[in-house]
């Protein structure tokens, strides 16, 4: 019997064999089909319940099946998982396109839709209604047959290069390593990253030390090797994924992904496919996201500028260096920041024992949410690495099923994220409760110490953390608006708020322990990470604003007027926030996952558009105390419980009694 069509409640990872997939895949895609022809074929007049509920309640078979595989196809992927993501894709793509553009159905959705101010309908019901609509009209229903088959034609085109597009990433990622055999050449790293790129060398049975591109690995020796010439090589190698003369180039995939898109928004009515994107927004209009990152542009420039020419004078004062280059930034800037503040992450590493700021994470969840976490052994994993954990509230109830997967692998994508095994929903009067995972990649322990962490990671955790809060306290009757189930520029506040506590010295004093003499950390340091929480942060911002702006530039444009080259066109995109001399073998876009292969598209905006939320949010917490539990109940209640069920806008009035301002931002930045 094939475990994935079996009723299971956690993932039954150790029972699946990769050849289950595919004819799993197909039938529940035909269970599926079957749902909604059984919905097309009522013959009772359309209704809430047997249309609109009956629709969302369509495909939980399939939703299993496909969250067990792609995450896997990101966090332990292999040759065979990412040949079966290619047949699947279309297969997939193809499914919902039949969905969407089935005229029966259709025609049931709208007959809801078009009595719905006679229904009586609880808001969460309205916005189910309105979202299921939408669905269909956003995305072709009301076309003509040609045109219908002209979208069908584009939706698999597309799933087939965002697919593509991250596998050249990964093979660039994974072939690439630096070899150094002479320890001269190793001057200024910590003993730590040594130890642990001996560990790599002696796995690939080499002598010396292999350094990678997965980011434990990369961004040490970035900020702390000695050698210009090697850090040179790194940042280079890194900087061009997707972008050589090799089977893995990503030129022409970004430009094919970029015009498919334009089309298909053409298709749809829409002038870009940032206007198709942003309608469902809080932002709404490209018009609004230009002028927000503008805005922040203006505001950030002149610090920016300010902080480079200060890094650059401080380069040229020790090193002699006359002209900054992109993998200076990371070795100056520390250093910089060490003399400013005297503060060294190294100094800080042995403060943050992963296992101990897992247990701060947790103890912030109790302390603010009432949630207790216990690590259970006998739920089924897909890697020895993964942690996992029954989450429940103070009576005892359980809440959720939680996942952690902490260290890279060669089968991992870089970078970290929070996705979900299963959703919450209420289905015939029982809350179903969410199965919620995060990933990340920090350095493994070693054979002299354990797991540690930089500030840096220890804000990456919290941030993914708060995702999962998201998805954990999710408490809604749908599924389709349940936890991270919101608009794009709304899904990081819940995450982005989360980081705020770890600069906090109530926050820090839970868990910032010295993992060999268990001594809290110095508040000395905790002052020191406050008053360095907003260094070069004009620089920062500035970086983060390229980002949406590159993203902007790619899906914002009106015409899909032929684009000479991906790196000339990027070169435009980032002339306003330009510090560095450009890197010719080097180009951004060719490994912007984010846009070409995950859901940002048009979207990578809403980063600094949570931040100006969360810093607004966190105020409040600032001035009520940060374990404040009426603030905490009140965000809970009104943001982290209610997923997409109303407008996002309406949610966070509700939680802070206003509109936010970015003046909290700013301020927190200090850019005022």
């Amino acid at each position: 019997m094939n475990p994935l069509l079996q009723d299971f409640n956690t993932a039954p990872f150790s029972e699946i064999s990769v050849s289950d997939y595919k004819p799993a895949f197909q039938q529940a895609i035909q269970m599926t089909k079957d749902e909604i022809t059984e919905i097309v074929n009522n013959s009772d007049a359309p209704s809430f319940e047997n249309t609109t509920e009956a629709l969302d309640y369509t495909g939980q078979k399939l939703d299993r099946i496909s969250s067990i595989f792609f995450n896997l196809n990101s966090a332990e992927t292999s040759k065979e998982i990412q040949e079966i993501a290619k047949d699947i894709s279309p297969w997939l793509s193809e499914f919902k396109n039949d969905m969407i553009l089935n005229t029966q159905l259709f025609q049931r959705v709208k007959a809801v839709y078009d009595q719905k101010d006679s229904l009586d309908l609880t808001p969460e019901q309205n916005t189910l209604l309105e979202k299921q609509y939408k669905g269909f009209a956003r995305n072709g229903a009301n076309l003509n047959e040609a045109d219908k088959d002209s979208l069908r034609k584009i939706d698999a085109e597309l799933a087939k290069l965002s697919l593509q597009f991250g596998e050249h990433v990964l093979a660039d990622n994974n072939a690439y390593e630096l070899h150094i055999t002479d320890e001269k050449d190793l001057a200024g790293l910590p003993d730590g990253v040594k130890e642990a790129a001996k560990i790599t060398a002696s796995q690939k049975e080499k002598d010396g030390w292999i350094f990678t591109l997965d980011y434990p690995s990369y961004i040490p020796f970035m900020t702390y090797a000695d050698n210009r010439e090697l850090r040179k090589e790194l940042a280079i190698a890194s900087g061009k994924k997707g972008f050589q003369q090799n089977e893995n180039n990503n030129e022409q995939i970004v430009l094919d992904i970029v015009t498919l898109r334009h089309q298909r928004a053409n298709l749809l009515g829409y002038k870009t496919h940032a206007h198709f994107v942003l309608e469902e927004r809080m932002a709404e209009a490209p018009e609004k996201v230009l002028s927000f990152l503008n805005d922040l542009l203006e505001k950030a420039k002149p610090a920016a500028q300010r902080e480079f020419s200060n890094l650059e004078n401080y380069a040229k004062k020790l090193d002699n260096i006359d002209q900054l280059q992109k993998w200076d930034s990371a070795y100056y800037s520390e250093k910089l920041k060490k003399e400013l503040f005297n503060l060294d992450q190294e100094l800080l590493k042995p403060y943050f024992q992963l296992e101990n700021v897992i247990e701060g994470a947790f103890t912030i969840a109790h302390k603010l949410y009432d949630l207790t976490f216990e690590e259970v052994f006998d739920i089924d994993k897909y890697h020895e690495d993964v942690k996992t954990y029954h989450v429940k509230n103070t009576q005892g109830d359980f809440v959720a099923v939680f996942y952690a997967d902490f260290h890279p692998r060669s089968g991992k994508r870089n970078g970290a994220w929070m996705t979900s095994y299963k959703s919450q929903q209420i289905l015939n009067g029982i809350n179903d409760r969410p199965h919620i995972s995060i990933v990340c990649n920090f350095t493994k322990p070693t054979d002299s110490q354990p797991s540690l962490l930089t500030f840096n990671e220890v804000t990456t955790l919290f941030h993914e953390f708060g995702h999962a809060l998201h998805g954990i306290l999710a408490d809604t009757t749908y599924n389709s608006l349940s936890g991270t189930s919101v608009s794009w520029d709304f899904v990081e506040l819940p995450s982005q708020v989360l980081e705020n506590w770890c600069y906090e010295k109530e926050a820090l004093e839970l868990f910032a322990k010295h993992y060999e003499t268990g001594e809290m950390i110095p508040m000395e340091y905790v002052e020191k990470i406050k008053e360095s929480a907003s260094f070069h942060e004009g620089m920062q911002t500035l970086r983060q604003l390229s980002f949406g702006l590159l993203d902007m530039s790619w899906h914002a444009k009106e015409s899909s007027e032929e684009i000479p080259s991906v790196k000339e066109f990027e070169m435009n995109a980032f002339a306003p926030t330009k510090l560095y001399p450009d890197v010719a073998e080097n180009c951004m876009s060719t490994a912007f996952s984010h846009i070409f292969q995950g859901g940002y598209s048009a979207g990578y905006y809403s980063y600094k558009w949570a931040e100006v939320l969360d810093a607004d949010a966190f105020e409040l917490f600032q001035e009520k105390g940060i374990f404040d539990k009426e603030t905490a109940n009140k965000f809970k209640d009104h943001v982290l419980s209610k997923g997409g069920t109303e407008k996002p806008m309406t949610l966070y009035k509700r939680f802070r009694g206003k509109e936010p301002k970015p003046d909290a931002l700013l301020k927190r930045a200090g850019l005022l």
